[in-house]
């Protein structure tokens, strides 16, 4: 899976990755996976995670125009704030990437939503949560890969990253475990590589 060329991000260098991720309730499972997916990638950048809001809260649509990433989860219905996001990421120049659930039934909006976005871009289809995790993570790897010197990774930490992208790609396909939860709303999630922070979430912290 690669990143779509045209996805647009700062050209200002960045110690951390905004990422947009687009799902409605009935791909709870999803959402949870991809919040905690981002930890496993070998690199000390942060990351600054907005989901698609529940409960009926007000979308942040700031984040869905300026997201670095956008990651946008189709499951069996078209469900606000859906449209809105996709409408303010394109309306900002970002083009979300598109992933639709696959053996689920779909209603007729919703069928109507996928073929009008099949006209922006491909879906990518995944059967599950761990499928969608697999393909999120070489997609995310990738675009750090691409953007090294916006990222300032060091040598060893490419290095690093692209040896662990390769074996994503490459490896057996993992289970993820659904009795986990609590990392489907937004988050900051920051590493003592580059931070010293106030908020958020320390990966890689030394135990005291």
């Amino acid at each position: 899976l690669h990143v779509i060329p045209n996805m647009c991000y700062n050209p200002i260098m960045s110690d951390s990755i905004q990422l947009y991720i687009s799902a409605a309730s009935d791909l709870e499972m999803e959402r949870e996976v991809l919040g905690r997916a981002t930890t496993e990638i070998p690199t000390s950048l942060g990351w600054r995670i907005t989901q698609t809001p529940v409960a009926g809260e007000p979308f942040d649509a700031a984040a869905a125009a300026t997201a670095d990433v956008h990651l946008f989860l189709f499951g069996s219905d078209i469900r606000a704030p859906l449209g809105a996001e996709w409408l303010a990421a394109r309306r900002a120049g970002r083009r979300p990437v598109l992933f639709l659930k696959q053996g689920v039934q779909h209603t007729p909006a919703g069928l109507v939503f996928i073929r009008e976005l099949e006209r922006e871009g491909a879906w990518h289809p995944f059967e599950d949560a761990a499928d969608v995790r697999r393909q999120a993570l070489a997609l995310l790897a990738a675009h750090i890969l691409d953007r090294a010197g916006h990222y300032r990774l060091a040598p060893e930490e490419f290095d690093k990253l692209r040896a662990w992208q390769q074996q994503l790609e490459t490896g057996e396909k993992q289970v993820v475990d659904e009795t986990r939860g609590g990392a489907g709303a937004s988050s900051v999630v920051l590493s003592t590589g580059r931070f010293t922070p106030r908020e958020g979430k320390l990966v890689g912290e030394q135990p005291q």
